[in-house]
């Protein structure tokens, strides 16, 4: 649809909505039928995948590689093994804190991102009301004023002295 070439009743009347209004109960059945309004999330990696990342680092790569040199030399020699695991232990220790580490700094910057979500002002029910941005719907009629990010791909059907700054989407200073 290219919407910023028709009138805008025509815009509306194609989306079943109008300039008043979107209902609550329409708006839940939008954002059931059409998905919240923000980009999908990588898929996070498992607790193995972590662990094995942790194991994969390079110094840990060498402090295994003493284990071996020290493993072998104790077989040559006919010494106990005590060191090979000694290391072993502080590998394995090492990866698993790191693990546990990241787990709870992945959880610290959820939480950030739960407690700093966008907002935004749109109508329902003939009311503004305010809700986050990823439940904006299409059809909604979103409220923008000075100072506010523009949440979605909108269609803007009323201004007064608009003015929009790019320098983010351009690289300008």
């Amino acid at each position: 649809m290219q919407a910023h070439l028709q009138p805008v009743d025509e815009v509306f009347g194609q989306l079943n909505s109008n300039p008043q209004r979107l209902s609550s109960q329409e708006a839940q059945a939008r954002l059931l039928a059409n998905g919240k309004n923000k980009l999908s999330e990588t898929p996070k990696a498992t607790l193995l995948q972590r662990f094995l990342k942790e194991l994969a680092d390079p110094m840990l790569l060498i402090l295994v590689g003493a284990a071996v040199v020290s493993g072998i030399t104790s077989a040559i020699s006919n010494e106990p093994m005590t060191d090979v695991f000694i290391i072993l232990i502080v590998v394995l220790l090492n990866a698993v804190l790191g693990v546990y580490q990241e787990s709870k700094a992945e959880k610290a910057i959820e939480a950030l991102q739960e407690m700093s979500a966008a907002t935004s002002h749109v109508v329902r029910d003939g009311h503004t009301v305010q809700i986050h941005s990823e439940d904006i719907v299409v059809g909604d009629v979103v409220l923008l004023e000075a100072g506010v990010a523009v949440p979605a791909d909108i269609l803007i059907t009323e201004s007064a002295s608009l003015h929009s700054e790019e320098a983010a989407l351009t690289g300008e200073s």
